[in-house]
């Protein structure tokens, strides 16, 4: 306690048998002087003797014994003082409501503040000063279920609300909200002003059955109601306002920066001076009328953003609308829509408007899709993905519903675009051609990074392919040719991108793909051991230089030629002496040999300078005719060769071109003795067209004979697990288990239906023509 240097006034105190009158006449000065004159001081003499008052009054013995049932003389005596101190805080209010009413706004605002931060202290003081009050008293008439008593702390805040606070109220209220409105306006407040003013209105909650527990009834009836619906008229004008000015479509770029800015100063105003459960509803209030009440327009805006990639407003746009319910799902599908559109077009623009492509697909000539370089179809494809992939990122922080449409807008237009027509094989077939590019030795990529950042670029497209069997289809096919012909970049290349697919669409998808290495690694093997068994028994053997390939028939997509070849007679004792060491080594394997992918390199003695000549297996077979000829006649060379004629007019045409042989006469062929080349090793083996036709047909037949086992095949096992399933839940369960491999027609599923019933691995449940039976 603060001392003080004027006479004590409360040192004499009154005798322990003092009556009501003569206590409370002690204590009313001392009550008076600290509620009125505390900043003056209360000496520890005079604080004593005051308690001591209380508590000798409240401990008084003095009346009769037993009052009313069990309630003694010393409860009664609690009772007078207690409506003493009621009656005194009720005048104590009269003054300071007369001067108040007096006076509106801030000054009100100043003097309510004032006197409520003078009360309180006061009354802080006189809780403890009748704490002997308190202790018994009170204590006991609420254990008596009497929720209407209070501790005298409470009792002045009860009596403040009864008195002063009821009154006063409605011009508080207003002053306030007309303070928080000028804030709006731009205009400098006293925050803290308001901040004591808004706590009162908290502490005069009272929950009678728990007075120490906060309530906040006051608070929301008499300031909050009111301050939430100023704040949504407020806001309900000024946003009207703001977008009405900007012309028909609104200043939307603009507008998200002031509600962005709106948002932020009302999460400031609850931290400053408001009471924070005011947040939710506040912020819920404005986002209705900042947002909800405008997403329509911000929805209209947004392909305006897209088209002028207006980053920073996109980044806006989406945060502000996903404050609100369902604010981005307009925004979602407006993306994916934008993304699809972007993605056809960079298709159309390669392809020249589509119709060349799409005509090249329906018709199948590979000649005139040939002219869609896959390169500069998978970068358009690329390109579209990578800055819609971007925007995801930047703009929308990589929601799952904005990565979900980018996902949704790529599929669709990897898989149906101006270059695929009505062919769902197009994107699969030209991203295998794009992959064996870039793992060819000719491949100009700078370093292995660059190599491995572009197949991890092919694999973004794959991951969007519908029907990745005729990928896998394709990038076999082209693996092997690049296995045969030794000219992959690199084996580590291979092994990656193997394991980028393996991981993409498990082991299954890349057993072949695996094992073909694994053969070209036992080939290695066998043609080293072949050569070593040939120089220890034959003399001769190195007049060849020869090495083999030994391909398993289930894991390479090889056919062998449908046509007869006679093997030229120089190259016959190696090819007996091979067959018969290998067929010691392994009894009861079958060799096929596939003449159609040899090749061979020969040298020329019949000129003045030497030269290779890399050759097909048929190129060599005709010029190995010339060892014995000058001149030979069509019908001659398909005498010795046995190459169908449709082959070997290619052929010819081939080494004609390349003046190694001259037809002056028609169907006659000569060897040109006067053959000149700038190279001395030159290469003749180029691809013909038959067989540059027939590959893509052969893979797609390959693919649908492919699909139909795996159809059955998924049958089969759904049905083993299932035992019996009716025929729409076994096509969508069909369905659902090959969607990842391809997109299963339902005549499809429907035809391998019926042939599992003629082979008999299911049947039809008696009595129901729809439900089938796996048959064990």
């Amino acid at each position: 306690m603060a001392s003080s240097s004027t006479p004590a006034p409360f040192s004499t105190m009154p005798p322990k048998t003092a009556d009501l009158d003569e206590t409370w006449k002690f204590l009313t000065a001392g009550v008076d002087h600290i509620m009125n004159k505390l900043e003056e001081g209360l000496s520890f003499a005079g604080y004593t003797s005051l308690y001591t008052t209380v508590y000798n009054y409240c401990t008084s013995t003095k009346l009769h014994g037993k009052l009313e049932g069990n309630r003694t003389g010393a409860n009664l005596v609690g009772s007078d003082l207690y409506n003493k101190l009621t009656d005194y805080f009720a005048n104590h209010f009269k003054p300071i409501l007369t001067k108040a009413e007096t006076l509106q706004d801030e000054a009100l605002l100043r003097y309510y503040a004032a006197e409520w931060e003078r009360y309180t202290t006061g009354a802080n003081y006189l809780n403890r000063l009748f704490t002997y009050l308190n202790r018994y008293w009170v204590k006991r008439e609420r254990d008596e279920g009497k929720k209407a008593v209070y501790q005298v702390y409470t009792l002045a805040l009860a009596q403040w609300r009864q008195h002063l606070f009821t009154p006063l109220q409605p011009p508080i209220s207003a002053a306030l909200l007309r303070l928080v409105a000028s804030q709006r306006d731009g205009a400098t407040i006293d925050q803290a002003l308001i901040k004591k003013v808004v706590d009162s209105f908290v502490s005069l909650g009272l929950d009678a059955s728990d007075p120490n527990k906060e309530c906040l009834d006051v608070y929301k009836e008499q300031f909050e109601a009111p301050f939430l619906a100023a704040t949504e008229a407020y806001y309900t004008a000024e946003s009207e306002a703001f977008l009405n000015a900007g012309g028909e479509g609104g200043n939307i770029p603009e507008y998200l920066k002031k509600a962005e800015a709106r948002l932020a100063e009302e999460d400031d105003r609850v931290t400053r001076y408001l009471h924070a459960k005011t947040r939710k509803e506040l912020i819920g209030k404005c986002e209705n009328v900042l947002l909800k009440a405008h997403a329509p327009r911000m929805w209209e805006a947004f392909q305006t953003l897209l088209d002028f990639d207006a980053d920073e407003d996109l980044q806006r746009m989406y945060a502000l609308l996903a404050r609100i319910a369902d604010g981005l799902e307009p925004l979602r599908r407006k993306f994916e829509a934008h993304v699809k559109a972007a993605g056809l077009a960079a298709v159309s623009a390669l392809v020249g408007g589509g119709g060349d492509a799409s005509k090249a697909n329906a018709d199948g000539d590979e000649t005139k899709s040939g002219e869609l370089e896959p390169k500069a179809y998978v970068d358009a494809l690329l390109g579209v993905h990578e800055k819609a992939a971007a925007t995801v990122k930047r703009s929308f922080k990589s929601e799952a519903g904005f990565a979900a449409a980018l996902d949704k807008a790529c599929r669709d237009f990897v898989n149906r675009n101006a270059a695929t027509g009505s062919s769902a094989a197009r994107s699969p077939e030209l991203l295998a051609k794009h992959a064996d590019m870039l793992l060819r030795k000719s491949n100009k990529m700078a370093a292995e990074t660059d190599l491995e950042s572009a197949l991890n670029q092919v694999m973004i497209l794959f991951k969007y392919l519908e029907d990745k069997d005729v990928f896998q289809t394709f990038y076999t096919t082209k693996l092997s040719k690049r296995l045969i012909h030794g000219v992959s970049a690199s084996d580590e290349a291979e092994a990656s991108m193997i394991s980028k697919l393996k991981e993409a669409c498990g082991f299954e998808y890349t057993n072949k793909l695996q094992r073909m290495f694994t053969d070209m690694s036992l080939s290695k093997d066998l043609t080293d051991s072949f050569k070593e068994r040939m120089a220890q028994n034959h003399d001769d053997a190195g007049d060849i230089a020869f090495s083999i390939m030994v391909l398993g028939t289930n894991f390479w997509p090889l056919a062998p030629p449908t046509h007869d070849f006679l093997l030229p007679t120089e190259l016959l004792p190696t090819f007996e002496r091979f067959t018969k060491y290998y067929q010691t080594k392994h009894s009861g394997r079958k060799l096929t040999w596939l003449h159609n992918y040899s090749k061979n390199e020969l040298r020329t003695n019949y000129l003045n300078q030497k030269y290779i000549l890399m050759t097909s297996a048929y190129q060599a077979a005709v010029l190995l005719q010339y060892n014995r000829n000058d001149t030979l006649s069509l019908q001659e060379l398909e005498a010795a060769t046995k190459i169908a004629p449709e082959i070997l007019g290619q052929v010819l045409a081939l080494l004609v071109k390349a003046k190694v042989l001259i037809n002056e006469e028609k169907e006659q062929y000569d060897l040109n003795p006067s053959f000149k080349s700038k190279k001395i090793r030159v290469n003749l083996n180029l691809p013909i067209k038959a067989e540059q036709k027939a590959e893509s047909s052969d893979v797609l037949k390959a693919v649908d004979e492919d699909r139909k086992y795996v159809i059955q095949a998924t049958i089969v096992r759904i049905m083993k697990a299932r035992k019996t399933m009716k025929n729409q839940a076994l096509i969508q369960e069909v369905i659902s288990q090959i969607s990842q491999r391809f997109a299963p027609k339902i005549p499809d599923i429907k035809k391998a239906i019926e042939t599992l019933l003629e082979k008999e691995y299911i049947e039809r449940v008696d009595g129901s023509k729809d439900t089938f039976a796996y048959v064990a």
